[in-house]
């Protein structure tokens, strides 16, 4: 798994599709990306895939990053400006989607939100715990972390080589950089007016069994605000649903049809 320092920057697949609409991919705290691999595969049906990768060590405040995430989606329209942008958010990466579809909307034609992390100020004791946990040698908190795996998702529904990676992915952030990107989902504030604002076509997916957020209550909270959202309701789903074996987010969104049309051409092969 590749460790990523410096600027955040886009992971990109081996087949690039520059006449398909771009799919921007925003990771959850973990920020590496690298957990979005589950659903590559079908994303790449019909999605030039773009997944973002946030520094481990990056302890960049909320208005810093949406710039240079914005930066870094302008230069991949630049190159073809003339196909649909989805936006997709996963958690602290749903979080990010809001920020960013409403500093630039011109930029997205559909925003894809996937257990938002927008509802953490109503779950206290999490920064209470991430108080706590600030003072813990840095070999403790790792193990703490691992005894909130099953917190973090249903490990039941996903598969073992999935489980190994999800373990090694929060392994790989340093407590550091989450009580950092803790107190940034603690500190997010977007009101009601602003969210209003959002007019795309936007799909929400709330897991109903997510023991970490209130993801169902908030992306019902979100439909009623946002201009033109449809919910999709996952009754099994912990919070990284995404992870699951049973989940796949381009049959969620071909079958709620949030697909745009796909151009008849022949994918470009990267070199």
């Amino acid at each position: 798994m590749p460790d990523v320092h410096g600027q955040i920057c886009f992971l990109t697949p081996q087949r690039l599709q520059p006449d398909f609409p771009l799919f921007i991919f925003l990771p959850g705290m973990d920020g590496t990306g690298q957990l979005l691999r589950t659903q590559t595969a079908g994303l790449e049906a019909a999605f030039d895939v773009r997944c973002l990768a946030i520094s481990v060590d990056d302890l960049t405040d909320w208005d810093h990053l949406t710039e240079n995430l914005l930066e870094l989606i302008k230069a991949e329209i630049a190159r073809s400006s003339q196909r649909p942008v989805y936006l997709c958010g996963e958690s602290f990466g749903g979080c990010l989607a809001i920020k960013a579809a409403l500093h630039s909307p011109h930029l997205f034609n559909r925003i894809v939100l996937v257990n938002p992390a927008s509802s953490f100020h109503t779950r206290p004791w999490i920064g209470w715990g991430a108080q706590l946990a600030r003072w813990l040698p840095e070999p403790f908190f790792r193990l703490s972390s691992e005894a909130l795996m099953p917190v973090l998702g249903n490990t039941d529904r996903i598969s073992a080589s999935d489980r190994k990676a999800f373990w090694e992915t929060v392994q790989l952030i340093p407590q550091k950089t989450t009580l950092w990107r803790l107190a940034l989902l603690n500190e997010f504030n977007v009101s009601e007016a602003q969210l209003r604002l959002i007019t795309q076509p936007t799909l929400l997916l709330g897991s109903a069994a997510d023991r970490l957020l209130p993801s169902l209550e908030e992306v019902r909270r979100l439909a009623r605000l946002f201009a033109n959202a449809h919910t999709v309701v996952l009754p099994n789903s912990g919070h990284a649903c995404l992870l699951e074996t049973d989940i796949n987010l381009y049959e969620i969104m071909r079958t709620h049809n949030f697909l745009a049309e796909i151009p008849h051409q022949s994918p470009v092969e990267s070199r």
